[in-house]
């Protein structure tokens, strides 16, 4: 199959929210306190859209897949309890789901190397993450993907595991 990331538009709204409302209900199943709290929501997906952030991974006219993509722009890493490998540019994700109908196809990874691609097209070698301590779904796929844990972040009020991996030119 061949799988298309692109930008999302707001009629990739309802799909998107559908993958994230089955992946919330996932990490409570899961017994994680992530995506618990009310976020992520529609009103937030459109805010990524409407900034050009927002993501999708298709497979046909079928959304698989969402992440947002934003460079320089994640305020609570500033405040690492820890040390980043880098201290210049960097692209940060956050929201990455995969549609319930594609789970175990390996389309986090696909998402992740995407969002590497994307660094690359911008001239950068830096890719930072974040999640929580009791998500090991995501701390797997981070740390098969050769993310380096480098501290603790702190967001909404609670503390989170910050990631980063150096990518080659």
């Amino acid at each position: 199959m061949e799988y298309i990331f692109r930008k999302a538009t707001l009629d990739d709204l309802p799909p998107i929210w559908e993958i994230l409302q089955d992946a919330i209900k996932r990490r409570k199943e899961d017994g994680s306190e992530q995506w618990q709290d009310g976020y992520p929501n529609p009103e937030g997906i459109k805010k990524d859209i409407a900034k050009d952030a927002g993501f999708v991974l298709t497979d046909g006219n079928t959304v698989a897949g969402y992440c947002a993509i934003l460079i320089n722009d994640e305020p609570a890493y500033a405040e690492i309890e820890g040390q980043w490998l880098t201290d210049g540019d960097f692209v940060v994700f956050h929201r990455v789901a995969i549609s319930q109908h594609y789970l175990g196809r390996g389309l986090s990874k696909k998402i992740l190397n995407c969002i590497e691609d994307f660094a690359r097209e911008n001239k950068i070698c830096s890719v930072k993450a974040d999640t929580n301590f009791d998500n090991p779904a995501m701390l797997g796929i981070l740390e098969k993907a050769g993310y380096v844990y480098c501290g603790e972040v702190f967001f909404r009020g609670s503390s989170r595991m910050a990631f980063e991996k150096v990518l080659s030119a």
